[in-house]
């Protein structure tokens, strides 16, 4: 596969603030033409994905589950159909210009690295991969292909987010050296968004005949199938998923993240109940706290992630149990000046006030000086970044970084191990048993990325 052209990036602080990275033209796009775009993962958060961009021509559908594809294939009957995203690249490359990834993470990276070879734009549902090694190698290759980028983290186009940045650059909420955040329990059931198999390791199903378990399983290592891990809930399971926090860090850390400009971890200390490890499987309770040194911004930050119904001591002294909207999810940002609260995702921050003293607030906020989105639509953002020459706030660059963070948590989890992290080496220095899972083996046709 070739490269192609490559674009320079603008890199400036400002301009990632902003919003307003402009890139030099490579495809031409006026703001009325029509993507082609092909669609990788076709029900689920794909339907929610690809049926943002209604006015642009979705030109191939591939997905391994035919069930789960039903309704968008019968949208799209004329559209040609895959089960292999390499075979439609190969067959149809010339004919896509833009890709829409929303897949099991396990499989994000390897659909997204064969695109971005071929020079296709590309959209990833969040967590943008499933290791530290991919995230740094996305990043690297968005830059080195020159597409235009985008990690789907719903909350980074909201009002809210914008609103958190511009408040903290303010001086809002003055120092930051504490951030809590919180998610519910996981309410295994069969069927359910979290599924427990009777037992480990979990016992062989019978394949449907709707779905090519091979290519689901794509780089991970061979199994055999049982309905716990497909088609819903195999982010219990750490060969596939990152569990709670792999899964809404992305949305819920995503503000205390680029406001404070946390960067990664200096260490990661975690608190597991009845850990799973030898399983690979989600434990129900834990507490992570993640400790970043301080930088020319801020002083030094503890951040703490509770999860399976945990809350931080604060929640009641702060009067947080009595506003319902936080019961199951939220984060608080703990300012010496004021607190800051949102829900799992970054929409509808408030400050920790009375209510006339939020309406006073309100008045007299500080400027909205980061540009909004239309329709607060991440796909659409994209889109048209795409047309325009432009990045969402979101691309890989950012989004990487995010997932990272996150996903060195989800290693402390899995291990229940405390870690030290190098992060300019991209290495675990205290416990090399974890080290090893930075870049997990894959199975043999499965490797992309490794010029990277």
């Amino acid at each position: 596969m070739k490269k192609t052209t490559r674009r320079s990036f603008l890199k400036s602080s400002s301009a990632l603030s902003s919003g307003l990275l402009i890139l030099p033209s490579l495809y031409g796009f006026s703001a009325n033409n029509r993507l082609n775009i092909a669609v990788i993962g076709v029900g689920g958060r794909g339907r929610a994905n690809w049926s943002n961009v209604p006015k642009e021509n979705i030109v191939a559908m591939c997905d391994v589950d035919d069930n789960r594809a039903l309704d968008g294939y019968k949208m799209f009957p004329k559209v040609r159909k895959f089960r292999d995203f390499r075979l439609m690249f190969d067959q149809m490359h010339k004919e896509i210009d833009a890709v829409i990834i929303s897949t099991p993470d396990h499989t994000h990276f390897a659909a997204t690295m064969a695109a971005m070879e071929l020079g296709k734009h590309v959209y990833v549902e969040k967590p943008l991969a499933h290791n530290i090694w991919e995230l740094r190698t996305l990043k690297r290759a968005a830059k080195y292909y020159g597409i235009v980028s985008q990690m789907g983290n719903q909350g980074h186009t909201t009002d809210g987010i914008r609103s958190i940045k511009e408040w903290y650059d303010a001086g809002v909420l003055g120092e930051v050296k504490e951030v809590h955040a919180w998610i519910g329990t996981f309410n295994f059931r069969p069927g359910h968004y979290w599924t427990k198999p009777e037992s480990f390791p979990p016992p062989k199903h019978p394949i449907p005949d709707y779905l090519d378990w091979d290519l689901w399983l794509g780089p991970a290592k061979y199994r055999d199938f049982n309905s716990a891990y497909a088609p819903k809930s195999w982010r219990g399971f750490y060969d596939f998923g990152n569990g709670q926090l792999g899964d809404w860090a992305c949305h819920t850390l995503d503000g205390p993240f680029w406001s404070l400009d946390l960067g990664m971890p200096k260490s990661v200390k975690v608190d597991v109940t009845n850990p799973m490890t030898k399983h690979n499987f989600v434990s129900e309770k834990s507490v992570v706290t993640y400790n970043f040194e301080e930088n020319n911004k801020r002083p030094p930050v503890k951040l703490k992630w509770y999860e399976g119904g945990l809350k931080p001591d604060l929640y009641k002294d702060l009067g947080i149990d009595k506003m319902k909207n936080f019961d199951r999810q939220g984060m608080i940002m703990v300012g010496d000046k004021n607190t800051l609260i949102t829900g799992g995702r970054p929409n509808n921050p408030r400050l920790i006030m009375s209510d006339s003293e939020w309406k006073d607030f309100k008045k007299n906020a500080p400027e909205k000086i980061i540009p909004r989105i239309k329709d607060e639509t991440p796909v659409q953002e994209w889109v048209d970044a795409i047309k325009n020459d432009t990045l969402p706030l979101s691309n890989f660059e950012y989004g990487a970084s995010l997932t990272e963070m996150a996903v060195l948590g989800c290693l402390a989890q899995r291990f229940n191990a405390d870690l030290d992290y190098d992060a300019e080496k991209m290495k675990i220095t205290n416990r090399p048993d974890v080290d090893a899972f930075i870049k997990p083996p894959v199975r043999k046709g499965w490797s992309y990325g490794d010029n990277f």
